[in-house]
């Protein structure tokens, strides 16, 4: 199961390994493994919350549309397809390969950290940050990706 994490710790070797799962998660090529990791991440219905490129931003708010743009991924089976076409298009395509930065917090239960997506000739391809909200059980309920670069 998940490693708990106490609710009063900031920078802690624990909430650091957990960022390190992860992205262990969104690098993994076998399927059935990303769905075992998925499992020990994230609540039944955990969620991701992803902030969309910003060409979808600008399409979602244009003239005649007027919405925010947001992907959401809910419950297992949702998270199981999201990180399986993010490897697909990202890992395996684009040959990227996502780290987290050495900038991992906690403050009651929320973690945050940024990462970096690089490519095959070690570039940084894009930057992201993640808030992940966490149960009582240590496991990931809500997680909001914002891509900021």
């Amino acid at each position: 199961m998940s490693e708990a994490i106490a609710f009063h710790e900031t920078r802690t070797d624990k909430a650091e390994r957990l960022a390190d799962r992860y992205h262990a998660l969104w690098n993994e090529a076998d399927p059935e493994r990303r769905r075992l990791m998925i499992a020990e991440l994230y609540a039944e219905d955990g969620t991701q919350i992803l902030q969309p490129p910003q060409e979808m931003r600008a399409i979602a708010a244009s003239a005649g549309i007027g919405m925010a743009a947001t992907l959401e991924a809910r419950g297992h089976a949702e998270l199981d397809a999201r990180a399986a076409t993010s490897y697909d298009e990202w890992v395996g395509s684009a040959g990227l390969s996502f780290k987290r930065r050495d900038d991992v917090y906690r403050l009651n239960d929320v973690v945050k950290f940024h990462w970096d997506a690089f490519s095959p000739d070690g570039e940084v391809a894009a930057v992201g940050l993640v808030f992940l909200v966490l149960g009582a059980d240590g496991r990931i309920r809500r997680d909001y990706v914002f891509i900021e670069g």
